[in-house]
């Protein structure tokens, strides 16, 4: 028996995941969306989502190199950003302003904030509205689905089901299977949710913040007389509160915060979905709901134990 004492500083406690491993589970996790994608929209949706990964890992190695940080993109992170940034995007978009957006999610909105662990919002989704607010036509240009296989010169494009000319022709099943114009990663909920499970298995994420996302629309679309069934397979909402909302960096900790972030989230995108111009709100209320997590968190702050009221 060693009589040595060993003094060494926190954490003492010590989890077997690494980032790197983390990363890989969210990218296997993708793998489902990524298939889907590519069957309804063509090895178009490959391309979009091999651009913004390449510029991401590109971004990331080169300013690393630039701010004299040690190379992180062997943690994969940049890569699940890339992915994810590829999931916002139409199947349509130009290669450039996907190029361009992987840029602005790892460097503007990762690296200037001191890299991994200290961005405030989640990259792809803040890249996301860049995106949507410098490029609206490009960004909001939606392939049919399946429009590859009809062998036509020109993409034929239509509206989103969250769209209000076109609720009464989407189907449930339409919905589940990905029938449906829409963003590469958000259109078919049954991929979208075989990933999601995967996370909760592997327990890479909590149910606390998707079942309380999607819960808190479902309540509040069925208050207002909308379907709250066609509210929650339509639009992001799922890829949002199962990939975007759970991020660790952007998202609080404990399970009190993490209710309170995803009600936000939920009541935040239903005011969006009905009373906004945009028929979609679940980027923009992740996001503001990511620069309300300080705020959360300091409220939330337990009491020490032991700790005295002043009286």
């Amino acid at each position: 028996m060693s009589s040595k004492l060993y003094l060494t500083s926190s954490p003492h406690l010590h989890d077997k995941n690494s980032t790197q491993k983390i990363m890989l589970d969210v990218i296997i996790a993708t793998l489902p969306i990524i298939l889907a994608s590519t069957i309804i929209f063509g090895m178009r949706s490959l391309v979009v989502i091999f651009t913004t990964v390449l510029s991401c890992v590109l971004s990331e190695y080169l300013s690393c190199k630039i701010m004299k940080r040690p190379n992180s993109i062997k943690d994969l992170s940049a890569v699940v950003t890339g992915i994810l940034l590829a999931f916002s995007l139409s199947v349509s978009i130009p290669i450039g302003i996907a190029a361009f957006g992987g840029f602005v999610a790892i460097v503007v909105i990762k690296q200037f904030f001191g890299g991994l662990g200290q961005n405030f919002v989640n990259p792809a989704l803040c890249s996301r509205i860049i995106l949507l607010i410098s490029f609206p036509a490009q960004m909001t240009n939606w392939p049919e689905p399946f429009a590859y296989l009809k062998g036509s010169a020109d993409i034929i494009t239509s509206a989103t089901p969250l769209d209000k000319s076109v609720l009464t022709t989407v189907t449930y099943f339409d919905l589940f299977f990905g029938n449906i114009p829409g963003c590469i990663g958000e259109i078919c909920s049954m991929a979208i949710l075989l990933g999601g499970i995967y996370l909760l298995v592997k327990k890479v994420i909590s149910i606390i913040i998707p079942i309380f996302f999607i819960g808190t629309v479902f309540v509040l679309t069925f208050l207002m007389g909308g379907d709250p069934i066609f509210h929650i397979f339509s639009g992001g909402l799922l890829l949002g509160a199962f990939f975007m909302a759970t991020d660790y960096v952007t998202s609080p900790v404990t399970r009190l915060e993490r209710i309170i972030f995803a009600v936000g989230c939920g009541f935040f995108t239903v005011i969006i979905r009905i009373f906004g111009n945009l028929p979609e709100g679940v980027s923009f209320s992740i996001v503001l709901m990511n620069i309300l997590t300080p705020l959360i968190e300091k409220l939330m702050l337990p009491k020490p134990f032991g700790k005295r009221e002043n009286i």
